[in-house]
């Protein structure tokens, strides 16, 4: 993923967030980030640490909506953060920044280099991130969880230049991800692996296919 301060100097980097009235916040492991700032109209930028979006319906049934590595973006207008099944908890301490949407549309700002070069990280962010809603949406409609596991391999293996894959999340979480029943992934990854699919070895995934 693009960083969102590509091209921009550190010194920059400061000045920008200064005219922006970016808030730094820091967090704890397995703290909950929504019940601590005010959701409305905000971008949100992981400058260290990682965070998970989930969903838990009524059923108390959870599923992992996104992850949020260091440089991710997140916010009202690219994540689902408003609805109160949604919750962000950090996986490891995390430092944040959050800018309310209004500071980032001012045309006052435009007179800057280093403000139209962040405009322009920040469309191919959203771009990006449009790009992987539209590959999770392609994850949850194959109807078995062969074909999800098999197509989120592809995903991650073309995405990262390899067939050897080494998964971010644990094996529950992946099958949070994928929304489906962790025993019966489990025995799927036994089968993938059984007739010659995969090598599995931890969290590392080797496609032989």
């Amino acid at each position: 993923m693009i960083n969102l301060f590509e091209n921009i100097t550190p010194k920059q980097k400061a000045k920008l967030l200064r005219i922006l009235e970016a808030n730094t916040l820091y967090f704890k492991k397995n703290c909950q980030v929504l019940t601590s700032v005010k959701w409305d109209n905000i971008i949100g930028i992981v400058l260290d640490g990682y965070m998970q979006i989930t969903r838990t319906d009524y059923n108390g049934n959870r599923t992992i909506l996104e992850e949020l590595e260091e440089n991710s973006v997140f916010g009202t207008t690219i994540s689902s953060l408003k609805n109160t099944e949604h919750e962000i908890i950090t996986k490891e301490d995390t430092k944040i920044v959050v800018i309310e949407y209004n500071s980032i549309i001012n045309e006052e700002r435009n007179k800057y280099p280093y403000y139209t070069q962040f405009i322009k990280n920040l469309l191919e962010i959203v771009t990006e991130k449009i790009n992987e809603k539209n590959q999770r949406i392609e994850i949850l409609t194959k109807k078995s969880i062969r074909d999800k596991l098999l197509e989120y391999f592809k995903i991650i293996s073309k995405k990262n230049g390899s067939k050897i894959i080494y998964l971010t999340l644990n094996y529950s979480e992946l099958a949070d991800y994928l929304a489906v029943d962790r025993s019966a992934m489990s025995r799927e990854l036994k089968n993938l692996k059984d007739e010659g699919f995969i090598k599995k070895d931890g969290k590392k995934i080797t496609l032989l296919y």
